[in-house]
């Protein structure tokens, strides 16, 4: 039995798993490990039916993707209320992205009502969906097809406990969805993550020039690269609404353009041998693109974007960066080894 259940309830439909709303050691830490990659496809709970407080027939029923960080965050937010909680399966995706995706959708919550057999559990005829998960689901559909009308909660569970008393009636700032700062920097360690995988095949490239005879591995040289995933990871998100212009690749070319000058003042001043113009102009060939690129992986995770907007851009950034890069490569391997 998995660690968050406490006990069972007795409903018309069978027994339900009651879950405890206080978090763990073991659910923080696997939070943490999931937002840094470990684990994160395989992160969920079992769908089904879940009991919370003293659920009984007139209790809210709120609809929560399978993906155990957003159960988590949902179970915590219900303390001290009496609800029933509905897990879908979204293929332990959250609810936004499996929205988008299609997982978290009308088919999927209307065979879950008829498989948990909610009509017995409950004596109303309403399920909760998060705001977020409105793109794939179809209000009229679910009612049609199940008996059970949708009425769409607030975009954060911390706000349930008052969309819950005030009748299921939301105040304007519950529609609001913010991206704070917070917001953004918890996303960034997957970022990183994301980059370990190509960095593995780059530094093996790296070792294999070494190989050959070619200086390229001293800490001199590759820092400016090493600053410039960094700044499409994690400053570049970080500072997002401050950035100018809208589109992620620019703002991620000028924050990668900022780090670029830095680098050239450092080597003008520590690093002589480093700071010629061939030198710079590498650099501002090959580590504002690779900052941009990186910050247009950030769109995934943006409230600011939409799709349609995002393949627009990606259309029209990514060969530009891809020319800037590549001419400063060949322009470095040009030099080589009498560039250093």
């Amino acid at each position: 039995m998995a660690h968050y259940i406490v006990g069972t309830v007795k409903t018309a439909a069978g027994e339900v798993p009651k879950v405890s709303t206080a978090l763990t050691a073991k659910d923080v830490f696997g939070s943490w490990l999931a937002r840094w990659g470990v684990n994160r496809m395989h992160y969920g709970v079992p769908p089904g039916l879940y009991c919370v407080g003293d659920a009984n027939p007139e209790s809210p029923v709120v609809v929560s993707a399978n993906y155990k960080m957003s159960f988590d965050v949902l179970r915590k937010n219900l303390a001290g209320l009496a609800a029933w909680i509905l897990v879908i399966d979204t293929r332990g995706i959250n609810v936004w992205c499996a929205a988008g995706k299609g997982t978290f959708g009308t088919d999927e919550i209307v065979g879950r009502l008829a498989e948990v057999d909610l009509a017995k559990v409950v004596s109303h005829r309403t399920i909760i969906v998060p705001q977020l998960g409105a793109p794939g689901v179809a209000a009229h559909e679910v009612s049609k097809r199940s008996g059970f009308a949708v009425v769409y909660g607030p975009v954060r569970a911390s706000d349930l406990p008052a969309f819950l008393a005030a009748g299921l009636q939301a105040a304007s700032a519950m529609r609001r969805v913010n991206f704070t700062f917070r917001d953004r920097i918890v996303l960034t360690p997957i970022e990183l993550v994301g980059v370990l995988k190509p960095a593995v095949v780059i530094g093996l490239g790296l070792v294999v020039l070494q190989a050959l005879g070619f200086d390229v591995l001293s800490l001199a040289v590759i820092y400016p690269y090493i600053g410039a995933v960094l700044v499409g990871c994690v400053v570049a998100p970080a500072l997002l609404p401050w950035l100018p212009g809208r589109a992620f690749s620019l703002k991620g070319w000028l924050a990668g353009a900022v780090w670029t000058v830095v680098v050239a003042a450092i080597d003008n001043l520590y690093l002589p041998e480093l700071s010629g113009w061939r030198n710079i102009l590498i650099y501002f060939l090959t580590v504002p693109p690779l900052a941009a690129f990186l910050t247009l992986n950030f769109t995934g995770c943006s409230t600011y974007t939409s799709f349609s907007g995002v393949k627009k851009e990606t259309a029209l950034s990514l060969p530009l960066l891809g020319c800037s890069f590549l001419t400063g490569v060949v322009l470095l391997l040009a030099g080589l080894p009498g560039i250093w």
